[in-house]
């Protein structure tokens, strides 16, 4: 306890007394993400900086004393990582939570790490701007983002935040601040330590401050939603309709049960015949954007003849609002699971592989007796499989299996969730070694005393 004041105490001195919070006067929710087995846990303290100086002398003071720093945005994430350790301090980035500059003529924006998709599409929109990465969750912060490398339903036209991110003004475990990057697409000068620290979920650098890129916000939208027989047409479908030349902004697969679950959480009625329904395995969404409404008129019904050539039973265009609505659902389709689901799993694998990683997973759910569903995002190989057995043991095992077919036809772990605490012992099993032993050394390299993300991706 002497040694918890103590720290209470210097973190104190850097952001104020009522900045610093300890035992009882931490909410719970302070103690978990949404990794759904993991395991709260309380830190010792929570200090909440209000800039980078106050970042900076947290992290000088972590590395001298030794302890631990987490870092946490909103507390979405899917993977632990934001669950503080034992004895270890949480930094909450709550109160750096302002968009700093909204630069038109460059098209980007600048923030600091507790800005929300929510907030940041509010002060773009007036521009005609948008950030493009949604993971599902508008309440999720810009550094937690950074932090997992998010994604979401529309990397398939706008690419993953790494894809989105130009620069970062970032602290070292030492205290240093670094500045990567910048307004500009193009750099050869050096190593890109931007796209290093991006997707390091906290435990290379803490981010203060980004760089983003921002796009004109398109004015006319379409969903057409097609109902497949088969799970293994729709899959097909996918790099069909990329190699046509059509560029949706969302592609997704959702599977019955799925749709059935999400539609009826919202009381969503589609408009689709019963008889339909009844038949179709799979479902195939795809949204397409237009600045022209004539343009999207015509790729509207150049996507219907192509989806009805592919297999689909129908092709609907779905009004505007039942539109919007049905792609919140989809992005809630987690928060639908959540409550009875076992395990997420968000294995990646090259768009064509789909069709046969798909049946690998049809395969090994049944051999291990366990029941597998979900959604994903077709149009990157971006797998949501939902796994309900309740037995630890045989989870585990199935997990094994699920994400060594992905690996085994060329895909990773973690598509946009992370490995974090949760996904770590699969990742250190079945990861190539040489690669685990130079992340090792770059993490020494950037923390040489551990302090940062104790316990995240590796022990």
């Amino acid at each position: 306890m002497s040694r918890d004041r103590d720290i209470a105490k210097l973190l104190a001195g850097v952001v104020g007394e009522n900045n610093v919070l300890t035992g009882d006067e931490i909410p719970a929710d302070y103690g978990h993400d949404e990794a759904l087995k993991a395991v709260a846990q309380k830190p010792s303290a929570l200090v909440r900086p209000g800039c980078t100086e106050e970042v900076a002398a947290i992290c000088s003071l972590a590395n001298q004393h030794r302890f631990g720093l987490t870092a946490r945005g909103s507390g979405t994430g899917l993977s632990g990582a934001a669950i503080p350790t034992e004895g270890g301090v949480l930094v909450s980035f709550e109160r750096m939570n302002r968009v700093l500059e909204i630069d038109q003529v460059n098209r980007v924006a600048v923030v600091q790490p507790g800005v929300t998709l929510e907030e940041l599409d509010r002060v773009a929109a007036p521009h005609g701007l948008a950030y493009q990465v949604f993971p599902g969750e508008y309440s999720a912060s810009l550094g937690g983002n950074i932090a997992t490398n998010a994604g979401g339903m529309r990397a398939v036209k706008y690419g993953v935040t790494r894809d989105n991110v130009l620069g970062l003004e970032a602290i070292l475990a030492t205290g240093e601040v670094i500045r990567t990057g910048g307004k500009f697409l193009k750099s050869t000068s050096g190593y890109d330590l931007t796209q290093l620290i991006i997707g390091s979920e906290g435990t290379l650098a803490l981010v203060t401050e980004a760089t983003l890129k921002l796009y004109p916000r398109l004015p006319h939208l379409a969903t057409v939603l097609s109902p497949f027989t088969e799970l293994a047409e729709v899959t097909a479908a996918v790099p069909e309709i990329i190699g046509r030349g059509i560029a949706p902004v969302i592609l997704e697969y959702i599977d019955k049960l799925t749709m059935h679950a999400i539609t009826a959480n919202v009381k969503l009625d589609l408009g689709i015949p019963q008889e339909v329904k009844d038949a179709a395995r799979a479902y195939l969404m795809v949204v397409l954007e237009s600045a022209r409404p004539e343009h999207l008129d015509e790729d509207v019904a150049t996507l219907g003849e192509l989806l009805l050539e592919l297999g689909a039973m129908e092709a609907y265009v779905l009004p505007a609002q039942a539109s919007t609505r049905l792609i919140e659902a989809r992005e809630k389709a987690f928060f639908v699971a959540r409550a009875e689901a076992d395990e997420l799993v968000d294995v990646v694998v090259p768009r064509a592989a789909l069709p046969e990683y798909m049946a690998k997973v049809e395969a090994i759910s049944k051999e291990h007796g366990s029941f597998v569903t979900g959604c994903g995002h077709a149009g990157d190989g971006n797998v949501h499989l939902t796994v309900y057995q309740p037995d630890s043991e045989r989870r585990s095992a199935l997990l094994t299996e699920l994400l060594r077919a992905g690996m085994d036809l060329g895909g990773v772990i973690s598509g946009e969730h992370g490995i974090g605490t949760e996904k770590k012992r699969y990742f250190i099993e079945l990861e190539d070694p040489v690669k685990l032993a130079l992340m090792r050394r770059i993490k020494a390299a950037f923390d040489p005393n551990s302090i940062l993300g104790p316990g995240t991706i590796f022990d």
